[in-house]
């Protein structure tokens, strides 16, 4: 989330009475991210994150907005879009396309333990199988057709052992692609971008520890590169940022085994599903390490924004090329020694 067009007190607040949301008490620029211009705002009904969009149009919105709340609906937690007195959830501000969506309860959780990532892995199959019923498509918009489009464009910009790798890599998912398995993986809306800070969490009281407290899912949000594609590449998305060392890229075996444990509690994966783990793991990485290349190398204006470090993929794209991770891997019943401990709290 970044700030590229400035919004008003008074603009925000005239907009959101339209809307019956309440009257404006605190508007709040937001920092994290870098593809709109995000706002969290409080009325004196509730809080909503105000979203104005810098690069989707309005013909790729209703997509997104129709996804959240179409799973919303089907009891997945996730924003609810607001809609106007004709039912729409597309509006406008300041000349751009825009959203209010209702604010998830909680915080995101950088440092995950087994837990968070099996609470994880459970509602992802969840929110997998409730868009089956979702009658819109769109593609994903940075999948294999972006990645050909894009690579050409960052290679300026990479030394020749970046280069070779990068499109090497591109070479074996276009090859991937074509493969009978690969067009027999399930398919259906992805969220594409389910990181750690897209994740609530909140602390609920627990009866089982005599007064304290667990930490219980909140909620996804941010579903902005949502898009129709694999469930696999979606797992895989997951895997490359909750379960692995965030310093190294090395998998973090206890937390990938209970995230797919619980994944696999609600739906079952395919052969085709557990044969081609390792590849889409490698498309995940390649994906953002892609994506943060062409953000820090061809930047947009915005007065408040972060650039995420591309070299952090790169390694994780090297890590499941020299390692890959087999579901044979993940199944070996060996000695869990992390007790569940909390691993480094930066965010990937």
């Amino acid at each position: 989330m970044a700030v590229y067009t400035e919004v008003s007190f008074d603009e925000a607040n005239t907009f959101l009475q339209a809307l019956k949301l309440g009257t404006l008490q605190t508007l709040e620029g937001c920092s994290g991210g870098i593809e709109n211009t995000n706002y969290f705002a409080t009325t004196d009904q509730t809080a909503y994150v105000l979203t104005l969009f810098e690069r989707l149009t309005a013909e790729q919105l209703p997509f997104y907005l129709r996804l959240m709340k179409h799973l919303a609906h089907h009891g997945i937690p996730v924003p609810d879009p607001a809609a106007n007195s004709d039912g729409d959830v597309l509006h406008t501000v300041n000349g751009k396309p825009a959203s209010v969506v209702s604010l998830l309860r909680g915080k995101s959780e950088l440092a995950p333990r087994k837990t968070h990532c099996a609470q994880v892995g459970a509602m992802l199959a969840k929110m997998h199988l409730a868009g089956r019923e979702f009658s819109m498509q769109q593609a994903n918009l940075r999948g294999l057709d972006w990645w050909n489009a894009t690579v050409p464009v960052v290679l300026p910009f990479l030394d020749a052992a970046q280069s070779a790798l990068i499109q090497s890599e591109l070479a074996y998912q276009n090859h991937v692609a074509t493969q009978s398995a690969y067009g027999a993986l399930p398919r259906g809306p992805i969220h594409a971008d389910l990181f750690r800070d897209n994740v609530m969490f909140e602390n609920v009281p627990d009866a089982a520890a005599d007064g304290g407290t667990r930490a219980q899912l909140g909620g996804f949000f941010d579903f902005y590169f949502a898009g129709v594609d694999t469930w696999l590449f979606d797992i895989a998305v997951v895997l490359n940022d909750w379960c692995i060392d965030l310093s190294s890229g090395v998998v973090d075996l206890p937390r990938t085994r209970a995230f797919i444990e619980a994944y696999e509690s609600v739906r079952r994966l395919t052969p085709q599903e557990r044969d081609l783990l390792p590849a889409m793991l490698r498309a995940g990485a390649l994906r953002f390490w892609l994506s943060r290349l062409w953000d820090l190398h061809l930047p947009r204006e915005a007065s408040m924004l972060k650039a995420h470090d591309p070299a952090h993929f790169e390694r994780v794209l090297r890590q499941r090329i020299e390692h890959p991770l087999s579901m044979a891997t993940i199944a070996v019943d060996c000695p869990d020694t992390s007790q569940d401990t909390a691993p480094e709290l930066q965010s990937a």
